[in-house]
């Protein structure tokens, strides 16, 4: 999540004060990020237990997979 009136509890988060210095996007000068540790998920305040039930005990995939990312590269030459 980014945006400059985020509340959470900091043992649950990571926080990057400074985005451009971990090469992250930088909105304005106030821009922060933070990404949920362990077991945690974010929720927004409205329909609160909805997504609470729905997230728990779930698995969440955080973002994209090395294998996601690379693209398999090969050059054929014919046979002589």
């Amino acid at each position: 999540k980014t945006s400059d009136q985020i509340i959470f509890n900091s043992k649950d988060v990571i926080e990057f004060k400074n985005p451009n210095s971990f090469e992250l996007p930088s909105y304005n000068l106030n821009s922060s990020f933070i990404f949920a540790r362990n077991n945690t998920f974010f929720v927004y305040p409205n329909n609160y237990n909805e997504y609470v039930s729905m997230y728990k005990d779930s698995y969440q995939h955080g973002g994209v997979s090395l294998e996601e990312m690379l693209v398999p590269f090969l050059i054929l030459s014919p046979k002589k």
